[in-house]
């Protein structure tokens, strides 16, 4: 050791390695812990007496330093506060105590699977107190290095009044070298030069150095700070004497003049249909884009706000007066069926033709997937002579999407109901808002509440987009909406629209559709002529039954367009000539059928009926089975019925029971007997209550031994007193009656009126008898006991509604 520092006793404590910073005794420093082995060495010394050592390494980039990597001098200091981040960063607080020679490290510690941690075998030095006779000379050093921290707080305008304060009245040298040497931004070999120093004199002699060395390089980059701002002085100088230049090319002709520019501009604001205010608003940006440079960023903004806002079409409409025999004509030629809904886009359009200005009632259509919603509105576009506009809606979930962003964001934009405006190009265009149900919301707003004022006939006048700032009159936009379900729509959006439901096609309506439009399309669309390629009715046909189950008819057009690639790929190889599909070869190019034909029960049977179920994509039979055992009346239900459906079969036991003695029941048979319901396919769930009349047919043929006629299919809810309640979904019911050959279908009497929206093909083949009371049904149902029994098949069914 040096002979000015007094040996103390070895010391061995866990050791820090500090990169680019020096810790001098009386500092308190804060630094980030995180290489894994002085980690531990914290720990160890946080477990103990908190006393560590900090010693700097001369490569700050060096990940595991070895013993030649660091200082031989360092600071013994004391933890005050450890603080953990998430991320596995230590924050160590410290203050240091005694300045220490290093005489030894033990380093071998970077194995992860180790508890070990690094340490040093220190000594304690003492810095040297300044003699008598130098006093004189440490009150001139003194001095200087006032005068010199003077200088250097006046070039950093940032250094605290009180630390200059504090220096400039401090009589004591080693508390002057403590505030200088603490506050100066010296780099860290500096600091540990000023550490290792043996006595007070020399960290005087040296830190002046440091200060005089650190005041060239403050004075240097000064100078370099005020050149370099006389030559941005000057390139402003120049910038405006080409602008001079550019005003005189102007004038010569050789470019557009911002003044003309500003000319144009209020001339178009001028015929905007605004209020006086909103008028000036717009000039007052005009002006001041003319002032502005025409490359700043700013004059770029306004020109992008000025352009979007006159390019909506404030004064510029369509022609829209109302023919309504052209518009049915268009409904007619664009879409199959859906009589009700032509029916009230026509009516839309009458009000329309009488009133010009009414603004009246958003359409919703409501639907599942496929049924066409959003062809509709293209056709009611058509028919309207309006531009068309579709905005999408799904997965929306910020509310700047509707009204836009302010201006004065980076990237800001009009939203999408302006920017709709703006592609049609037109004030009253057909704007379609496909799937308003599958917004959503989160921490950046609701989508939905902006659509509020959007959809609002009373609101929507003066709609303010949050870009264009000035109020647009949305009243003689058409809106049309559209969505596969109403639960997710809030009700303020729902009140103010006039929901429209389009339930699924039925199988006649899927036949016509694809032979009208299907076929001719994908033939189209696949470069065949219809005498290269036919496919049959009866083709058609068997891809509803057996190759498609939907509401819609998107999936029958793929199996179309199939077929079409098929064809095309035989034409082309010259196979053949001509391509016809037909039901018996359908297999050979589309496979083994994907569903099965509703089973049903064709005989006679005994406890067997056969049911009619709704389900997501159509009607489907669904016989109900009973069959009894002796037991003690316990009733059992199975295939996977819903609480519904439990509830009916408890009712239709209890009327048995109440009409026993009428049907040669013996009165007794719940005491003696055990019921067994089941819906087959017990995978399928099903619930309802309109399969009431089935369980109360079946219950009453099994126990009475009389077979239920095979032709026969029902629905209907029932009541403890026998009483039949109408039902939902009798056109689809009946039509999966119809295509399974059943020509006799037991219905509510109250669903007589709904026998007008039943497809006339059903109409015309079906037997529909209306029922008041299960007298009615069992009477028509159930045969005399003198017929034979037969056992009927299960059927399948497919989430399934009764």
């Amino acid at each position: 050791m040096n002979n000015s520092m007094e040996e103390t006793m070895l010391q061995k404590l866990p050791l820090i390695a500090l990169r680019g910073l020096v810790l001098f005794p009386g500092m308190t420093i804060h630094f980030d812990l995180v290489r894994e082995p002085f980690v531990r060495a914290l720990q160890a010394a946080m477990e103990a007496d908190r006393r560590i050592v900090l010693v700097a390494q001369q490569d700050p980039l060096k990940e595991e330093p070895e013993e030649k990597d660091f200082y031989t001098v360092g600071v013994i200091a004391e933890v005050r506060q450890v603080l953990r981040a998430p991320d596995g960063v230590s924050r160590v607080l410290v203050e240091g105590k005694t300045c220490v020679d290093v005489s030894g490290f033990s380093l071998d510690v970077y194995q992860k699977d180790t508890e070990a941690y690094p340490t040093a075998i220190c000594a304690e030095r003492v810095c040297k107190e300044i003699p008598e006779k130098q006093e004189a000379e440490s009150k001139a050093l003194c001095r200087s290095l006032k005068q010199i921290f003077q200088q250097y707080a006046e070039l950093l305008p940032r250094m605290p009044k009180e630390l200059v304060a504090s220096v400039v009245c401090e009589q004591k040298p080693e508390k002057l070298f403590e505030y200088i040497a603490f506050n100066v931004a010296l780099d860290y070999p500096e600091k540990q030069a000023l550490l290792e120093k043996h006595s007070w004199m020399s960290r005087l002699e040296a830190l002046y150095h440091a200060m005089a060395e650190e005041m060239e390089v403050l004075t240097l980059e000064k100078q370099i700070q005020e050149e370099t701002q006389a030559n941005l002085d000057r390139s402003q100088r120049e910038y405006y004497l080409r602008e001079q230049m550019r005003l005189i090319a102007e004038q010569l002709g050789d470019e557009e003049d911002p003044a003309t520019e500003l000319e144009e501009y209020q001339d178009r604001i001028a015929q905007l249909p605004l209020d006086q205010e909103n008028l000036m608003k717009l000039a007052k940006e005009a002006e001041r884009l003319s002032r502005l440079p025409a490359a700043s960023q700013e004059a770029f903004v306004i020109r992008s706000y000025l352009d979007t806002v006159l390019a909506l079409p404030w004064n510029r409409s369509s022609h829209t007066k109302v023919n309504l025999k052209r518009a049915q004509s268009v409904l007619e030629r664009d879409h199959y069926g859906l009589q009700k809904i032509k029916q009230r886009i026509l009516e839309s359009f009458a009000v329309r033709a009488l009133l010009p200005e009414e603004t009246g009632q958003i359409l919703c259509f409501v639907g599942p997937p496929g049924v066409g919603k959003t062809s509709i509105g293209k056709s009611i576009a058509k028919a309207l002579g309006r531009k068309y506009e579709r905005v999408s809606l799904g997965g929306v979930r910020d509310e700047s999407d509707i009204r836009g962003h302010r201006k004065t964001y980076v990237g800001a934009m009009p939203g999408r109901i302006m920017d709709a405006l703006t592609r049609a190009g037109t004030n009253n265009p057909l704007i379609l808002l496909d799937e308003v149900d599958k917004m959503s919301n989160d921490f950046r707003g609701d989508p939905s509440a902006a659509l509020l004022e959007v959809l609002d006939s009373e609101q929507n006048q003066a709609f303010r987009d949050h870009y264009i700032e000035v109020p647009f009159d949305l009243s003689r936009v058409f809106f049309v909406a559209t969505a596969n379900s109403l639960d997710p729509i809030p009700a303020p959006l729902l009140d103010r629209m006039e929901i429209i439901e389009l339930g699924s096609y039925t199988r006649e309506e899927k036949f016509h559709i694809a032979k009208e439009h299907l076929v001719k399309k994908q033939l189209k669309k696949h470069g065949l002529k219809g005498t290269q390629c036919r496919i049959t009715e009866d083709a058609l046909y068997a891809i509803i039954d057996g190759y498609t189950r939907e509401a819609g008819v998107r999936e029958l057009e793929r199996v179309i367009g199939t077929l079409c690639r098929k064809a095309a790929k035989k034409i082309v190889s010259q196979e053949c000539k001509k391509v016809s599909f037909t039901a018996e070869n359908l297999m050979d190019y589309l496979g083994t059928q994907k569903f099965r034909p509703d089973a049903q029960v064709c005989e006679d049977t005994v406890g067997v009926v056969n049911g009619l179920a709704w389900t997501s994509v159509g009607g489907v039979l669904m016989p109900m089975e009973v069959l009894t055992l002796p037991g003690k009346g316990a009733v059992e239900c199975t295939g996977s019925l819903g609480d519904v459906m439990r509830e009916s079969a408890k009712i239709a036991v209890s009327y048995v029971r109440s009409v026993a003695v009428q049907y040669g029941i013996p009165e007794d048979f719940y005491t003696k007997q055990d019921l067994h319901i089941h819906a087959p396919e017990g995978a399928v769930p099903k619930d309802g209550p309109s399969a009431g009349v089935t369980m109360a047919t079946a219950i009453v043929s099994a126990l009475s031994g009389r077979a239920v006629r095979g032709d026969v299919a029902m629905t209907g809810e029932i009541t403890l007193h026998g009483k039949v309640l109408p039902i939902g979904g009798l056109r689809e019911k009946s039509m999966a009656a119809y295509k399974a050959g059943i020509r006799t279908v037991i219905i509510p009497e109250e669903n007589l009126p709904d026998l007008e929206e039943v497809d006339a093909a059903v109409r015309e083949h079906v037997n529909f008898v209306p029922a008041k009371t299960l007298d009615v049904v069992l009477e028509t149902a159930l045969l005399p006991r003198k017929h034979t029994l037969h056992t009927a098949p299960a059927k399948t069914a497919e989430l399934c509604h009764v």
